[in-house]
């Protein structure tokens, strides 16, 4: 019989064990998942040597000679730098003008690369620029929200296959991220307890999805996972914010980054996936109910019709054979 497991951190259910389900080995990409080709693709604006193609950079490193990461503004994007953000009610019209900040961090030089095959001093790199721009984009006093999010391989929604992250700073709260703002208010009220310590308190006492454990951060196959292979990477201490992970636990959430999304790349021969890292603003770095984390959806079935209706999920795989799946790819 089927289970309708619930997502307690974003309140979604789940369809698990389903006729329709599948083993994990099944959702591996037939004849490759992405192909990285040159390292130099010359129509690619973020291959190194093209740089005239992009806005002028918000931050390069090194600061002086080949570069390894770039930070520039969106050519294309959804937010201007510019202007004041006024907020008008008119009727039961609501309209915010749309200032922000729309990022985007390219990662590497190197057109054929990608977070899962680069080296581990490449990945802590990455990682402390996206912390570091999320730090500079609450600077903006118009700014309400922020994340960073990554699409890779052609099914994740990106439209250039060099590896780069984006970052938005919304003058505005959206209400998914209001709404679980409030439930685990809700819990903690409820319970003296954040729900993600909880979630991670669980999860470690179950053991059965833990699919990657470092010294300060592990990644999991949720109980509730949305879809196959579903991941979370959680900090193992309560940190409400990204912006505020300390110098010395970088290395070992590259590691666990890393390590993770190879298990992943290996096992499912380089799926397209989109991770985002969910976070509250550097300045509620006392908030005692919610904790950040990293969320990898990667993209091996599609929507149906029931689910689009439903705001549901049908679950196409058991987590905790995912989890195993996951556990028995050696990598490093």
């Amino acid at each position: 019989m089927s289970e309708l497991r619930l997502n307690l951190i974003s309140r979604e259910w789940v369809v698990v064990g389903s006729s329709y389900d599948r083993k994990p080995e099944e959702f591996r990409m037939r004849g490759g998942g992405n192909h990285y080709g040159s390292e130099y693709v010359e129509s690619c604006p973020f291959c190194a040597g093209n740089e005239s193609k992009t806005p002028d950079e918000l931050l390069r490193l090194p600061a002086e000679g080949p570069w390894s990461i770039r930070v520039t503004p969106n050519k294309f994007s959804i937010l201007d730098a510019e202007g004041e953000r006024l907020r008008v009610n008119k009727g039961i019209k609501r309209m915010v003008t749309g200032v922000g900040r729309h990022e985007v961090i390219i990662e590497s030089p190197r057109h054929n690369t990608t977070l899962a095959l680069m080296e581990p001093h490449e990945v802590e790199r990455v990682i402390g620029v996206y912390r570091e721009r999320f730090q500079n984009v609450f600077t903006d006093t118009r700014i309400q929200h922020t994340i960073i999010f990554k699409n890779h391989g052609p099914q994740s929604g990106t439209s250039i296959s060099h590896p780069h992250a984006q970052l938005i700073a919304a003058p505005v709260m959206p209400q998914q991220i209001r709404f679980r703002v409030d439930e685990s208010m809700r819990y903690f009220d409820n319970t003296g307890e954040c729900l993600m310590c909880a979630t991670l308190k669980d999860e470690f006492e179950d053991g059965r999805r833990i699919v990657v454990d470092t010294e300060h951060y592990v990644s999991f196959i949720p109980y509730a996972a949305l879809s196959p292979f579903h991941t979370w990477i959680f900090p193992k201490e309560h940190k409400p914010s990204f912006g505020n992970m300390p110098d010395d636990h970088l290395p070992d959430l590259a590691k666990c980054v890393r390590l993770t999304l190879k298990k992943i790349h290996v096992g499912l021969n380089d799926p397209s996936y989109n991770l985002v890292v969910r976070s509250l603003s550097p300045f509620r770095s006392r908030s005692e109910y919610i904790h950040w984390y990293i969320s990898i959806l990667p993209h091996v079935t599609q929507a149906t019709g029931f689910e689009l209706g439903t705001g549901m999920h049908i679950n196409q795989s058991i987590p905790e054979e995912v989890a195993v799946f996951l556990q028995n790819i050696k990598v490093s």
